[in-house]
């Protein structure tokens, strides 16, 4: 077993059609599913804290290396990360687990993709949570009005253009890639994300997800989220700014809980596990008692 995970910690294959998703699961193979999905530049790893708690609390936890992150679903087309597509994934990940509700845990662009599935899927989705990622109306209010929240994410241009991000990513040893994480994430996830990412068309896949957002205006919208929500945001975020976050819940007609970490970066999942596993664990039994 790899020392990027947890020791009770399993291998899966779940599959989309043609395409084989690597996934980690811990917990009872009978316990309510609970899938986490992570960003760019992650794999499930990030989750390997997240996936021994809720296992020990007897849900049945699973993390997915996405669309572009497993090698057996890296389309070369641009138009098949659509979010339709991902969040078509999802749903075909609680299929293949033979769930018919589960519940939905997103960081970075997981959170993209949990905000949109909770609204077009609340029949399936028992709870949703989400780290770092503002709901998307509340984003677009800020971006509208903020010149911080544009700034902040003005990298996506350079995602967007291909061969340059590459490049500037992966140049002298992948130092731009290993300066992404901040010096925030653990040091043998960040090696083990850039050694995967440098493999030959894996980073050209990942960044994908950002060049498909010029194919699919507005299909990221979200309506408001009926489904028991828990909203996780920290004050170092330096993707998502106070006013996209704070605004989050104006778009939340369900059950909302919304927590301010203090201190803490955009990479939540690594830097502050046990500050996120406890909020989650009570919202999972939350939301499970009804």
């Amino acid at each position: 077993m790899p020392d990027t995970l947890a020791p009770d910690t399993e291998a899966l294959t779940l599959r989309r059609g043609d395409l084989e998703f690597d996934a980690l699961a811990a917990g009872p193979a009978d316990g309510p599913l609970v899938l986490f999905l992570h960003g760019f530049p992650e794999f499930a790893t990030c989750w390997r804290r997240h996936l021994a708690a809720a296992g020990r609390a007897g849900y049945r936890a699973v993390a997915v290396d996405q669309r572009g992150y497993s090698p057996g679903a890296r389309p070369l087309n641009t138009a098949d990360y659509t979010v339709a597509e991902l969040v078509g994934d999802v749903t075909a990940f609680a299929d293949e687990l033979g769930a018919e509700r589960f519940h939905l845990v997103g960081h970075d662009w997981g959170g993209v993709l949990g905000w949109p599935t909770a609204a077009r899927h609340a029949d399936r989705v028992a709870s949703l949570t989400v780290l770092s990622t503002p709901h998307p109306a509340a984003l677009a209010a800020a971006l509208a009005s903020s010149p911080e929240q544009r700034t902040a994410l003005s990298y996506i241009r350079l995602f967007q253009t291909p061969g340059a991000a590459e490049e500037s990513l992966l140049d002298n040893g992948a130092a731009g890639l290993t300066g992404v994480y901040e010096g925030r994430v653990p040091e043998d996830l960040v090696a083990d994300n850039v050694r995967r990412l440098s493999q030959a068309g894996a980073l050209t896949a990942a960044l994908n997800w950002y060049r498909a957002m010029e194919l699919e205006e507005g299909s990221t919208d979200a309506p408001a989220i009926s489904v028991p929500t828990l909203y996780v945001w920290s004050t170092e975020d330096v993707a998502f700014t106070a006013q996209a976050a704070r605004g989050t819940g104006e778009w939340v007609a369900g059950p909302y809980r919304f927590v301010e970490l203090d201190g803490f970066s955009h990479w939540l999942p690594e830097e502050a596990p046990e500050q996120t596993v406890e909020p989650l664990l009570e919202h999972l039994a939350a939301a499970e008692r009804g």
